[in-house]
């Protein structure tokens, strides 16, 4: 690094999903991208997660032991340390009613999976665009 140049941010993405498989390949991915991934493997666990790291964004399995994708994105959503995570539904469910249940819930975004990892990339620099407008600042939320 030369000198006065800030370090290199690295937006912090909670990747919930009970498939250990996924959550390698997307944290992969994602990684490669330029983000920094926490995991979690249930609802519950995510919940804690986010509550510890704060993250950027979460991207939420629907379909988890423990606790859903569902009920920990209500939780997330009426806790006012985690209201502001933007969190995207990460789901097999291709319905329209997924979808609507995915925002009565209070997701921001909405992804079907299986999907190309560029497509998730894609979707979380969106969502991360949005919500850094809705907090005033310029483009990706950014870690110090």
């Amino acid at each position: 690094m030369m000198p006065n140049q800030a370090p290199l941010v690295r937006p912090l993405v909670l990747l919930a999903d009970d498939f250990e498989d996924a959550r390698e390949l997307y944290r992969d991915y994602l990684e490669f991208s330029g983000f920094s991934v926490e995991t979690a493997s249930n609802g519950r666990e995510a919940i804690d997660r986010a509550i510890a790291v704060q993250p950027d964004l979460i991207l939420m399995d629907a379909s988890m032991p423990v606790l859903d994708g569902w009920q920990a994105t209500r939780v997330l959503k009426a806790n006012p340390t985690t209201k502001h995570i933007p969190i995207i539904a990460l789901t097999a469910h291709a319905s329209d009613d997924a979808r609507q249940q995915a925002k009565a819930v209070g997701c921001d975004g909405f992804v079907t999976k299986p999907c190309f990892p560029d497509d998730l990339v894609a979707n979380v620099r969106a969502a991360l665009d949005v919500a850094g407008r809705k907090d005033g600042r310029p483009g990706l939320q950014t870690r110090p």
